[in-house]
């Protein structure tokens, strides 16, 4: 006997699924604003979280290593194995020897030691400020393109994570592939579109490492920024010698800024995080997260003004590398940023939040 009752089917009749439709649309257009900020907020969090882990290994790496802050470890007039021939090389400078040594990371990591996609020793770049972490990661087995070194919200550096060759095939992915760009407001220095350079771009962090982390504080010979671009520095008094900072060298560690987000996604534009209004993710010293407004940090100083006997804020433009964020005013916009904890007064010894001093 058939059991089946006739009655309203669970289905909707016309009139029923246009009034839902409108009522879902009416909901949606209250709600996109609160989920698309819950998602920005949840992503920001996320970001935090990788600050909070890469902290947490970098105190490890300094037990391990007799107090020393990640870096590279490479030294001039060191003798090295050169994977590709199994020979040895003796680099010149410690910028040298980092280049060499970020190259032997990616190359044990990823085997890519020839033909076309064989990774390349880089020139004319710093390494340290914003491939430190390869040090970590190669401390911690060799992960190079682990999410944990990119902020959720950075869409073209999780593509090149996801990509590391096939990126270098869209020129148009990666900053430089259709060479200098003509319109002006970009940084225009030929160096970036160096093979070398182009493909460690799948290996890089959105979170910069500060300058005193890398280098001592106020040397005779040190690097320090530049006018032309806040991605490029100077070097002053000759070849600087870089790494061993020590965290017992760190004076005020709730204060002091180690890594910090290059641009803060979470915003509108996302400001560079130079800006007066960013609240990129920074990570101290003392392994805290801060998100607390750029303005609210001291003024940085440019190094090169301090061995002078002057103690100058140090303010400059953001000019943007191609497919980067460009400065909230459009290309040329000649808003002078102060650079802040970037080059801290006092170096490791400095105070980037005052505020951060009395926090229980």
């Amino acid at each position: 006997m058939n059991n089946t009752k006739y009655g309203r089917s669970s289905g909707f009749s016309l009139i029923e699924l246009v009034s839902v439709l409108s009522i879902s649309v009416s909901v949606g257009a209250v709600l996109t604003p609160a989920l698309s900020h819950s998602r920005s907020q949840a992503r920001g969090m996320s970001s935090e979280g990788n600050l909070a882990t890469i902290g947490k290994i970098g105190a490890m790496y300094g037990l391990d290593n007799d107090d020393r802050i990640f870096t590279y470890t490479w030294q001039a007039g060191g003798i090295y194995i050169n994977l590709k021939n199994g020979g040895t090389f003796q680099p010149s400078t410690d910028i040298e020897a980092a280049a060499r040594q970020s190259t032997n990371i990616l190359q044990r990591a990823t085997g890519r030691l020839f033909g076309d996609s064989g990774i390349l020793v880089p020139s004319q770049r710093i390494m340290h400020r914003q491939f430190s972490h390869l040090v970590l990661a190669d401390y911690l087995g060799g992960n190079v393109s682990d999410p944990m070194w990119a902020d959720p919200a950075d869409a073209n550096l999780l593509y090149w994570q996801a990509n590391p060759l096939e990126y270098l095939e869209d020129d148009n992915s990666f900053p430089y592939g259709n060479g200098i760009p003509d319109q002006a407001g970009f940084d225009i220095d030929a160096n970036w579109g160096l093979r070398g350079i182009v493909q460690k771009w799948a290996f890089a962090s959105s979170y910069q490492t500060v300058p005193h982390a890398w280098q001592q504080d106020y040397e005779i010979t040190q690097y320090a920024p530049t006018d032309l671009s806040p991605h490029l520095f100077t070097t002053v008094a000759g070849q600087p010698e870089l790494g061993d900072r020590r965290f017992h060298e760190v004076r005020f560690s709730s204060a002091k800024v180690w890594m910090h987000e290059e641009f803060d996604r979470e915003q509108a534009g996302s400001p560079y995080f130079a800006y007066d209004h960013a609240q990129p993710a920074k990570l101290m010293f003392d392994g805290s997260i801060n998100t607390a407004m750029s303005c609210l940090a001291a003024s940085s100083v440019n190094p090169e003004d301090y061995l002078n006997g002057d103690k100058f804020v140090w303010e400059q433009t953001y000019l943007p590398l191609d497919t980067f964020p460009v400065p909230l005013g459009g290309l040329e916009d000649p808003t002078l940023l102060n650079m802040r904890y970037r080059w801290t007064l006092g170096g490791l010894q400095g105070i980037d939040y005052p505020q951060m001093l009395s926090r229980p």
